[in-house]
């Protein structure tokens, strides 16, 4: 990315009556007091999957206040760009359309996510796909990021952070609407209509939202044409909640997947800086996601409560993409004999790969919290039923094939049960004790190879134990050191699986989790300190080695480690004037493994051994800094904050080789930010934003891939 990015948007707030909210500790929303045992119940949901501020684990509370002064239409990731250890990438350039988040370096198959308690991440892939879920952040009240293995929570496992939103409370006394416009560079747009109808009868409350998202993006063609809702509602009692959620996204995204050439990247060509290889008019990513949710949380004494809640997940779409020149057989269709007696064995065609998939399933828990004891049992149950085909839907040479000719067919289910049990037990007024066990099974079935590499159906079956242990002591009310160990397993992913015979099937990956922290919190100023050492065995990682089915697959490294420190803080310099900060100074290691790159001369292979080398995409220091200004406070003039962001994120590797000629430079991009607020009698609120992104223009680059090959008769950049 090489240019400013503007977002200015406007936010009318309307609101019947008036009600108060203010954020705990923990950033929980605690209302006004007439509500607060209905509040609290809405916080049951996610409270199993939670740590409190007193736990030893690193983590870190993202308020709605938080959210709302950057939310201008950009995906979820990017609003969490300030976050500790986070580094953001954006397919398209603008942050709208495929973005991506790495936490400690770790990507988005490691970074476990749930929304209300429910897991996230595709059961699969164990990827989550933020492109799914457009404006998601208008809905959200609260998030929680717990870095490293992090407190036992639902779903694939936290390999190397956890990301937690509530969605559940939100919830506004009085009936309230309100319109939120953004307009941005790129020609992005963001329409945002929310409502909702407060406490009906003091017991029933409906919530909703609408919104739509375009933008052109920076990539050529790279478009994205987003729309999305969210409705929830139900009963809201002293001692029971039910409440029902749904929220759905439709996408529709043009492919810039591949990114611009590195050769590109230098030129004084500014048109190529942009360039996307893709230029088919219809080279689109379409596909709808719509999360059905039921919530029951009940309280059963004074002292604890339980809660269940069921899930449906409905995801339908596919991608489409013109090839050419591709061999006839790979799709299952016959060499096609001319007239003149030639043998035509490749065309051109248009291809559409689907993905037809359902997940639901059960999560609960039991919580008895009394003095000095917090002790939370629960689990869950899921289901995924995924379908996976691929047509042509068009081709020069159709040969024996029919519109709509599918060319496989593979289905696939897999099931994930868990259970957990945390303690937290508090020995008089400074130490606090944390234990937490969890046990996750999972059985995954799909078309796969067996051993003589005909195509079979294949079935997985793992279990993994997963304890935790940490201990808090309070110096006294302002200063407290920690200490936590935790280990973690996680199974290979689908490719792994489905691209391997039982022969060359990759082992699951463990690691070990140990952390130290201190924390100082003065009424101006707060600091928080952790040292973290993530040591892991059978990592897998992309060596290019081809296995016996003849497919590059990741490969599983005896060794390997992240260990740093991270550093976070804020201080109020002034009365109006407040600088926050965080750093992340990190080692990422692995200690041997051997390369393979295709030799295109031989039709062979090349190995290269490697000692000691960098993780690849893990920088060794990640920071940012926000100097916020608050030059206006006042009730007949409104409210102004004028907050200069800075990121930086260090040299980064694009493979585990430690080349520099395959590595991303460094890179610090400046944001300025701008909101004023203004109560009047027509409207509660009216908020008008501008941000600017990158405002000084520097050119970066935030993620690569690269295929590597050895040949002496062929050069691809001449």
């Amino acid at each position: 990315m090489n240019k400013k990015i503007i977002f200015l948007s406007i936010l009318l707030s309307s609101i019947s009556g008036y009600s108060q909210s203010v954020y705990n500790t923990d950033s929980s929303v605690v209302t006004i007091p007439d509500t607060i045992e209905k509040q609290i119940l809405n916080e049951v949901v996610v409270s199993a999957t939670r740590v409190n501020e007193n736990s030893p684990v690193a983590h870190e509370n993202i308020t709605a206040d938080d959210i709302e002064k950057q939310n201008h239409g950009v995906d979820l990731p990017i609003l969490l760009d300030q976050a500790t250890s986070v580094v953001t990438t954006s397919d398209a350039g603008a942050g709208v359309g495929y973005t991506g988040i790495r936490i400690r370096g770790s990507d988005a198959t490691r970074v476990n996510v749930t929304i209300n308690g429910i897991p996230l991440n595709d059961a699969e892939s164990q990827g989550s796909f933020w492109v799914d879920l457009p404006d998601i952040s208008s809905s959200t009240a609260s998030i929680q990021i717990q870095r490293g293995v992090g407190s036992s929570t639902n779903g694939a496992g936290a390999f190397g952070a956890s990301i937690n939103l509530n969605t559940l409370g939100s919830d506004d006394v009085k009936p309230f609407g309100e319109i939120s416009n953004s307009l941005g560079s790129f020609n992005t747009i963001k329409n945002t209509v929310r409502f909702g109808t407060g406490l009906l009868n003091n017991n029933w409350t409906f919530e909703g939202r609408l919104s739509q998202l375009k933008s052109d993006g920076y990539i050529d063609r790279a478009s994205s044409d987003l729309k999305s809702y969210y409705l929830s509602g139900g009963y809201v009692g002293e001692k029971t909640m039910l409440k029902a959620v749904v929220f759905s996204g439709h996408e529709k995204t043009y492919q810039a997947w591949n990114g611009v050439p590195v050769r590109y990247l230098d030129s004084s060509d500014t048109d190529l800086r942009t360039y996307n290889a893709y230029t088919y008019e219809n080279e689109v990513d379409n596909y709808d996601q719509t999360h059905y949710q039921l919530h029951f949380v009940q309280k059963i004494q004074k002292y604890s409560n339980f809660n269940i809640s069921l899930h449906y997940t409905r995801g339908l779409g596919y991608y489409e993409q013109y090839r050419t020149e591709d061999a006839l057989s790979d799709y299952g269709l016959e060499n096609v004999n001319t007239l003149s007696g030639d043998t035509i064995e490749n065309t051109d065609l248009i291809r559409r790969r689907w993905l037809d998939n359902h997940f639901y399933g059960t999560v609960f828990s039991y919580t008895y919290a009394k003095k000095n004891l917090n002790l939370i049992v629960g689990g869950g149950a899921n289901q995924y039923i995924g379908g996976h085909y691929g047509e042509v839907i068009w081709a020069q040479y159709a040969s024996n094939g029919k519109i709509r000719h599918r060319y496989y067919d593979d289905d696939a289910t897999k099931n994930d049960v868990n259970f957990y049990a945390k303690l937290d037990y508090k020995i008089g007024d400074k130490l606090n004790l944390l234990f937490d066990l969890q046990q996750r099974m999972i059985q995954y079935n799909f078309l796969g190879f067996d051993n003589e590499l005909n195509s079979a159906g294949q079935s997985i079956s793992a279990s993994f134990f997963n304890p935790k242990a940490g201990v808090n002591y309070k110096l006294n009310e302002k200063h407290s050191l920690y200490a936590f160990f935790g280990v973690g397993n996680k199974e290979p992913n689908r490719d792994d699986y489905t691209n391997s015979t039982p022969n060359s099937r990759p082992s699951h990956e463990s690691m070990k989790d140990l952390e130290f922290g201190y924390k100082l919190k003065y009424k101006k100023a707060y600091a928080n300190i952790n040292i973290y050492s993530m040591d892991y065995t059978n990592q897998l990682i992309l060596t290019g080695a081809i296995n016996d089915v003849g497919a590059a697959v990741r490969t599983n490294v005896a060794s390997s480690y992240r260990r740093g420190i991270e550093i976070s803080g804020g201080i109020s310099l002034l009365k109006n004037l407040e600088w926050k900060m965080n750093t992340t100074i990190s080692d990422n290691k692995i200690a041997s493994f051997t390369e393979f790159i295709d030799d295109w001369d031989t039709w062979g292979q090349v190995e290269t051994n490697y000692e000691n080398t960098h993780i690849a995409f893990s920088p060794n220091i990640i920071a940012s800094s926000q100097i916020v200004f608050k030059p206006l406070n006042s009730k007949k003039y409104g409210n102004m904050e004028l907050a200069v962001v800075t990121k930086y994120v260090g040299d980064q590797y694009i493979d585990n080789t430690s080349n520099s000629d395959r590595m991303l430079a460094a890179y610090v991009v400046n944001d300025i930010r701008l909101q004023y607020s203004l109560k009047t009698k027509l409207f509660k609120e009216i908020i008008w934003n501008a941000w600017i992104r990158n405002f000084t223009n520097t050119q970066y680059v935030s993620n690569a891939w690269i295929y590597k090959f050895k040949s002496e008769y062929y050069n691809p950049v001449a």
